[in-house]
């Protein structure tokens, strides 16, 4: 785990208390009650003692995260025998990440593939190294899990908005990454055969095909699925529809472009800004953590 305040870098202290600040933060708001902490600590095999060493860990975190603070705590809450930690979007990279990917499908939906691509650059830049990177449990690695799954599905769109713009070449390149890390991933398979075929690569398309064919049937004694083959027989006959992509309207003097904020929102709106604090910033889940 990794957190800023105006003095630097904060000091989170042991594993266990990483681990405490990790699931509030998981939590993005929601009280998390101490049966809920210690379960995320010791798996179902909490000491007698857990719930004060819980309450140790929240008191340090507390004076880690406002150094010098007198009055109660601003940042980790409680009620009761639950807390939660104030995260919004502008102090916690993982909201940041959700916030940046929410406008990314609501772009997408409005048909703006250049503001998608914009808004997943910047969503995946949050990104340094694994999801939870340093805590260990059944709980952290389900949630590792899912966020690194939120990773690959960023990753996807960005490089599907960018491949309809056009940039098939440097799609290709990233697809090549991707599907070396994610060889049963289908749908990655397929991008990447439309970016290789786009680009006059239909030999290399075909090539990909065959790889997953030979790896599905030897890992999995399946074929490739249906939209995998589809792409295949269409690529095979050079259907020249899949050279088909979206058009980006170029600026003129005559006719002015309409950008994405000039069309009419038929999306819900974002919901008003919140106040920025600037006390702290917390990074999660290879997102930092």
């Amino acid at each position: 785990m990794r957190a800023w305040n105006r003095a630097g870098e904060i000091k989170l202290g042991p594993p266990q208390q990483q681990a405490v600040l990790a699931a509030l933060i998981l939590a993005e708001g929601t009280p998390v009650s101490v049966g809920a902490l210690a379960d995320a600590i010791w798996a179902g095999s909490a000491p007698a003692t857990a719930v004060g060493t819980i309450r140790t860990h929240v008191y340090r975190l507390r004076r880690a995260l406002e150094p010098g603070c007198t009055s109660a705590s601003s940042a980790i809450r409680s009620r009761g025998d639950n807390y939660s930690l104030a995260t919004t979007a502008h102090n916690c990279d993982l909201l940041a990440f959700r916030s940046l990917t929410s406008k990314a499908e609501k772009a997408r939906w409005e048909g703006c593939l250049q503001d998608v691509t914009r808004h997943l650059r910047h969503a995946l830049a949050l990104w340094q190294g694994e999801a939870l990177q340093g805590l260990g449990g059944p709980r952290a690695d389900a949630h590792r899990h899912v966020l690194e799954h939120l990773r690959l599905q960023a990753q996807t769109d960005r490089l599907a908005a960018e491949l309809e713009l056009g940039s098939a070449t440097a799609a290709a390149l990233d697809l090549q990454q991707l599907v070396a890390r994610h060889p049963f991933d289908e749908h990655l398979r397929k991008l990447l055969m439309l970016a290789l075929y786009r680009s006059g690569r239909q030999a290399a398309a075909l090539a990909v095909y065959g790889e997953a064919q030979r790896i599905l049937a030897r890992e999995l004694g399946v074929d490739p699925g249906p939209e995998l083959q589809e792409t295949h027989h269409r690529v095979l006959r050079a259907d020249p529809t899949l050279l088909h992509t979206a058009e980006t309207p170029a600026a003129s003097p005559t006719a002015p472009v309409q950008t994405c904020a000039g069309i009419p929102p038929t999306a819900p709106r974002d919901r008003p800004a919140l106040p920025v604090p600037r006390r702290k910033r917390v990074r999660c889940a290879g997102l930092t953590t």
